[in-house]
């Protein structure tokens, strides 16, 4: 499976929105990763319902959608996401984690569990046939510019054992080019990207997402 490559647009310029996932796309980028936060599960409010709405709407890449919102089941119909696109909802908000994936399922998009870094992995165990995917969060979520836990290094690679093969194993907070290659040899095959690689100014956007391609 090839790796997938999210930049985080969290760490776009948000007054250019529009031309930055312009750029992200004709440089290479597989997924548009959007952080929905409510300012209750992280102490962060993030891209809002209508955006996410505009852009799928006015532009064809499929987004990469991290609800970190209590009670997802409850609001999933808030946005608009389809076929081709993933859902994470997070372990830690509800307690219908296997509801809020049908819901999710039943648009055409993939579901994915999300796990806090104090997560512990087993928690997917009772529910893996109703998920696509988890995402594993290697800093605490609401923020960008963390330093990386490196314990949940050992988490993907223990996902990439336990995990039933083709599932989707992501890595969200700090996925530094140092970092990537880690994750990537650990068993992560999606990486959302942000301040410490694509966003980081170290070259522009095409040659960023074609090193993270190539790890």
């Amino acid at each position: 499976m090839k790796t997938v490559i999210c930049p985080s647009l969290m760490c776009a310029d948000q007054l250019r929105l529009y031309d930055e996932i312009n750029a992200l796309m004709t440089a290479g980028a597989d997924m548009l990763h959007i952080d929905v936060m409510d300012g209750e599960f992280v102490p962060n409010i993030q891209i809002g319902t209508e955006t996410v709405k505009a852009i799928k709407r006015e532009f064809d890449i499929p987004l990469d959608l991290h609800l970190m919102i209590n009670s997802p089941e409850r609001k999933l119909g808030y946005f608009d996401f389809g076929e081709g696109d993933c859902v994470s909802v997070h372990y830690e908000t509800t307690p219908h984690p296997a509801r809020a994936a049908q819901q999710i399922r039943e648009t055409g998009a993939k579901a994915l569990l999300a796990l806090n870094p104090a997560t512990p992995l087993s928690v997917i165990s009772d529910v893996v046939s109703c998920f696509d995917g988890v995402l594993i969060m290697a800093v605490n979520p609401g923020y960008s510019g963390q330093k990386l836990i490196p314990e949940t290094l050992l988490k993907i690679k223990a996902a990439k054992t336990l995990l039933p093969d083709g599932y989707l194993i992501e890595a969200d907070g700090n996925v530094s080019f140092d970092n990537a290659g880690v994750m990537v040899k650990n068993g992560a095959n999606m990486l959302v990207c942000g301040s410490s690689s694509v966003f980081s100014h170290e070259s522009d956007y095409k040659t960023s997402i074609e090193r993270l391609k190539n790890l």
